[in-house]
């Protein structure tokens, strides 16, 4: 099933068109937006850093950074780029930086970028209304420094960027329901305030291993799948964590260096998965660097077997 990446979904086969979102295979971006961060940043860096990291960024700060920056780089691809080359799912972490007195919002991971989420929500939308029948889904989490009232209003941007192109929260979301209703986007919101927004669909649950290496992050995700998946859409996570030791004990390399020398190894793993509702199955499958492998093509053909198998669910 060779399709083209830049709008693969609506040229799937027919029969998978009344498939539920949740139960193929999708490809996904962690980190989406690190491919912008700022480099003349001097904020402390973020919580999710390790402790020692912190301190030695507070004191060391010249020296520590250059390894932040190297380390902190999940994506080198801008947005368009990704959904061009298939990506469905986008991994979005929110920040207020620390003394701005403006509202604009920034993504983060370990600092911050120099681009607006306001901006990334309407490249994205610009790029949807060249493609009116793929289907994008976001996932907003991990938020820094947001007060109730710029939660509410970056739900008011969201809503107003993409107006009719959100999908209200449904049982069971399938291409065909989407296109009928004209819905391009699905909001995954990690926050209390998406109980009140028929636009926000709860949060979708995120397996991440915390490993450093493939073997052994392929056993954890082997262990979990032998407890069932999630109900609903939910994301295998197969970027891998560099922690301090590892940081230090390999001082030349950056978070790219170490990602692509696993690559074989975990897609070696991700074409034995199967989508589908049933236990041991996967959904949506996120990475770091997924434009520079055959990541993308890899989850994409998973959805052969939804084919082969004759198990297409329906709702």
């Amino acid at each position: 099933m060779m399709l083209p990446m830049e709008t693969w979904m609506s040229h799937l086969p027919a029969e998978l068109w009344d498939t539920p979102l949740c139960c193929m295979a999708i490809p996904g971006s962690h980190n989406a937006i690190t491919y912008c961060l700022d480099k003349n940043d001097r904020s402390p860096v973020d919580l999710m850093q390790p402790d020692m990291l912190q301190k030695l960024d507070k004191y060391m700060k010249p020296i520590i950074r250059p390894f932040v920056y190297k380390w902190a780089i999940a994506q080198e691809a801008c947005i368009r780029e990704q959904l061009d080359c298939g990506v469905r799912y986008c991994d979005l972490r929110i920040a207020h930086r620390p003394n701005d007195r403006s509202n604009d919002l920034y993504f983060y991971h370990g600092v911050y970028t120099t681009i607006t989420v306001e901006t990334v929500l309407k490249e994205i939308r610009e790029w949807l209304d060249l493609h009116p029948k793929e289907v994008v889904i976001l996932s907003f989490s991990h938020f820094l420094g947001l007060s109730q009232e710029l939660h509410t209003l970056l739900v008011s941007t969201i809503k107003s960027v993409f107006d009719s192109k959100l999908c209200p929260k449904m049982e069971c979301a399938t291409l065909q329901k989407l296109w009928d209703e004209g819905h391009q986007v699905i909001i995954s919101y990690e926050h209390n305030i998406a109980n009140y927004h028929r636009e926000l669909w709860s949060h979708i649950p995120y397996w991440w291993a915390n490993k450093c290496k493939a073997e052994a992050l392929i056993e954890e995700f082997e262990q979990r799948k032998l407890h069932g998946r999630p109900g609903g859409f939910f994301v295998t996570g197969i970027n891998l964590t560099e922690d301090l030791k590892y940081i230090c004990s390999h001082p030349t390399e950056s978070l790219k260096d170490m990602v692509m020398s696993t690559y074989p190894t975990l897609l070696s793993w991700v074409k034995l998965q199967k989508p589908g509702s049933n236990t041991g199955s996967i959904n949506i499958i996120a990475g770091d660097f997924v434009t520079e492998s055959q990541f993308i093509p890899t989850v994409i053909t998973l959805n052969e077997n939804l084919l082969k198998r004759n198990i297409i669910p329906r709702h």
